[in-house]
């Protein structure tokens, strides 16, 4: 992988033909991406069967009266008991510990902090909060995207943050100009 082809914070869309239920039509933040793989978070997925106010009982967080309601979604198959917030971030903050800058003003925590923030009705805005992580070994989602299981996109905070979660995977298709009907589920190569 050479520098210019890094996917670090942009969107990964699936193709009609992408064979693994747990991605069919999924949308992805890359959060990370170098030549020792790469990470990234399922942002149109989420979980009805937990909300956040339930996700801070189980954690023994005592939610106040101006707690926020942060999205819960799947963020991928990997550890899908570990949550991950994706946040808002000023690029003038020092960010910390547990806490990993993606663009300029994105960045993705793993902190207790930050959820007992939100239970305080504080912390940085938008934010979604995701199970689970989507991962991918050495040069994994380089093949995968050459043999036609994603298309790449720049980042759409709308489709990130926003609560259309049926409808983000043909918007982010659309931002492309893309529409879903006239895409092919095989691969064909030059």
């Amino acid at each position: 992988m050479d520098q210019s082809s890094n996917l670090t914070g942009k969107m990964l869309i699936a193709m009609p033909g992408m064979r693994d239920p747990r991605f069919e039509q999924s949308v992805i933040l890359v959060c990370a991406h170098s030549e020792d793989g790469a990470m990234g978070l399922v942002v149109n997925r989420p979980l009805p069967e937990i909300g956040f106010s339930d996700l801070l009982a189980q954690l023994g967080i005592q939610a106040g009266t101006n707690a926020l309601d942060i999205p819960v979604r799947f963020g991928g198959p990997v550890e899908p008991g570990r949550g991950f917030v994706l946040h808002r971030a000023p690029r003038d903050i020092d960010l910390g510990e547990n806490r990993m800058r993606i663009t300029d003003d994105l960045a993705m925590s793993t902190t207790r902090d930050i959820l007992e923030d939100f239970a305080r009705g504080q912390g940085p805005q938008p934010a979604v909060l995701a199970l689970g992580y989507a991962g991918w070994g050495p040069g994994q989602l380089d093949s995968e995207i050459r043999d036609n299981g994603w298309l790449t996109s720049e980042r759409g905070d709308e489709i990130i943050f926003g609560t259309d979660n049926p409808g983000k995977w043909r918007a982010a298709l659309k931002s492309l100009g893309i529409d879903p009907l006239m895409l092919s589920p095989s691969a064909g190569h030059a």
